[in-house]
């Protein structure tokens, strides 16, 4: 199957069976989700598997941020939960947001590979997801924000994942606004500067280095007279 024809098959499945992938299939299946685009390769995102009684704990930090005397039993849905973390790097170059994206595109990926591997998923959330309750059973570091979770388990016999509307993607693909004669004037006036300023640059550097080489090249040869008058 290719990656069109992965993507244009995947559904969400809102119920799922008792089985689950196994650790070492996850590790494998995480591995290659963990190859989206990531600026610096800061890696800003971690994965927790909840499973058996971890979801439970997950059904009391629920009831606790929402004022419940029961715990929630959303979390018992499926039998493996995947936490999806926003593990925040510090860096000047690649903003918190940016980040986010690259957590939230590991997700994304994962779930994907999950059906495409035979796996039901589909990815939950709720107004307690970033509640300290919740960040505090799942261990969450200061530099750390939970996106929701991944609930995977098998794909029922005989049932569908129900239809999804189908994506206007001619409306959803624009261009920017046309510009104006003078902001096009503009444009192509700042790209010139900043091209004439590259080949100044460019020039210069090259210059540097002939000169750098040209004082190389005359102390070597200086050296090499030096030799032959002592001899």
């Amino acid at each position: 199957m290719s990656a069109l024809d992965a993507v244009r098959a995947r559904q969400s499945w809102s119920k799922v069976g008792d089985t689950a992938p196994g650790r070492e299939e996850l590790v494998t299946l995480v591995g290659a989700a963990g190859r989206v685009a990531d600026h610096s390769s800061l890696r800003p995102w971690r994965l927790i598997e909840l499973r058996g009684a971890d979801r439970e704990a997950l059904g009391a930090a629920i009831a606790e941020a929402q004022g419940d005397a029961e715990p929630s039993t959303k979390p018992l849905r499926a039998p493996l939960l995947i936490a999806v973390v926003a593990s925040y790097r510090p860096s000047e170059k690649v903003p918190r947001w940016e980040q986010e994206a690259v957590a939230s595109g590991v997700a994304h990926v994962l779930s994907l590979l999950l059906d495409e591997a035979g796996w039901g998923v589909i990815w939950r959330t709720g107004h307690y997801t970033r509640s300290e309750p919740v960040a505090r059973m799942h261990g969450l570091g200061t530099d750390e924000e939970l996106l929701g979770w991944l609930y995977v388990g098998a794909k029922p016999e005989g049932k569908s994942p129900g239809r999804r509307k189908t994506v206007d993607a001619r409306a959803l693909l624009t261009r920017p606004p046309k510009l104006s004669a003078e902001a096009r004037a503009a444009a192509e006036e700042a790209a010139r500067e900043a091209a004439d300023k590259k080949a100044a640059t460019a020039e210069k550097k090259a210059r540097k280095k002939a000169r750098k080489k040209a004082r190389k090249k005359a102390k070597k040869k200086a050296k090499k007279a030096a030799r032959k008058s002592g001899s």
